[in-house]
């Protein structure tokens, strides 16, 4: 199997060969052709007949999800162990470094650290996210190691959609791995391996590769936990929080005392160095 960075590389020239779509001209004659009633009705059953085609297409697969890119189906789930594990033959690029970084860790959910710890930070990201990818490989690690492992921050993760497409349903698959307790190895994986923006690199199989790199996920209920309602939910909720704290990109990171008032420590403008001073502040006045 191709290293992460290569199998970037060819997606990405995958993207760049795709013919352009093809537009109309326009333009037309001196008056407009009107098209005959019975021509009309002849095409409106067609497209009645097609849309009813297309509806049980993505009930008998499972697709569909946010509207977005697809869901996890069965095909994309050939191949792969029961039971994801970073020596898994296929496993993905940093998925030893991503197991290892959280491991002994608490994890509920999407909340990462000591429950009781005084001070929250709450990461808002998009899966498709570049400015994302930087912080969760460049940054996050150290302040998983020096505020999180020792207990005094706890990480509150939202996987929110500012790209819509298949930023919609790959969220789906953090949040599916969150239900076991995974997300943060998922989403440090799915980053890792992380393809050109809108570029339609986060298919149902990519989702299922990622999924088989963390170890101890059980496969089968991580698809039926994307693929659930449930788990639409939580993305629906995270959409509504970040609307209500009016946040405009990712990743945003508020901090603050935790059952407290949060503050953007990065926001619209992408500030690392921002969060630890945050994080300091809000440790010292603990």
């Amino acid at each position: 199997m191709p290293s992460g960075k290569r199998a970037r590389q060819q997606r990405q020239s995958a993207a760049a060969a795709a013919p352009p779509p093809v537009r109309s001209k326009g333009g037309g004659g001196p008056r407009a052709r009107q098209a005959s009633p019975r021509a009309l009705a002849i095409g409106g059953g067609v497209v009645a007949v097609l849309a009813i085609a297309v509806v049980l297409i993505i009930v008998l697969t499972g697709g569909g999800g946010s509207g977005g890119g697809p869901t996890v189906s069965s095909s994309d789930m050939q191949g792969l162990p029961a039971t994801g594990s970073q020596t898994w033959a296929g496993a993905l690029q940093g998925a030893s470094e991503a197991n290892g970084l959280f491991k002994g860790i608490p994890q509920s959910g999407l909340v990462l650290g000591d429950p009781k710890a005084p001070v929250t930070m709450e990461m808002f990201i998009d899966v498709q996210c570049s400015v994302c990818d930087n912080y969760e490989i460049s940054h996050l690690p150290a302040v998983v190691q020096q505020y999180i492992r020792n207990g005094k921050v706890q990480l509150h993760l939202k996987p929110w959609s500012i790209f819509g497409g298949q930023s919609l349903t790959g969220r789906l698959g953090v949040i599916a791995a969150a239900k076991q307790n995974k997300g943060f190895e998922y989403a440090k994986v799915l980053y890792d391996n992380q393809g050109a923006e809108e570029s339609g690199w986060l298919t149902g199989r990519e989702m299922a590769e990622i999924a088989a790199s963390v170890d101890g996920l059980d496969l089968a209920r991580w698809r039926a936990d994307v693929n659930s309602a449930a788990s639409e939910a939580t993305a629906k909720a995270v959409d509504k929080l970040a609307t209500q704290k009016k946040l405009t990109g990712t990743p945003s990171i508020l901090v603050g005392p935790t059952n407290g008032q949060l503050q953007i420590a990065s926001g619209s403008s992408y500030d690392p160095a921002g969060v630890i001073q945050a994080l300091n502040a809000a440790i010292a006045g603990t």
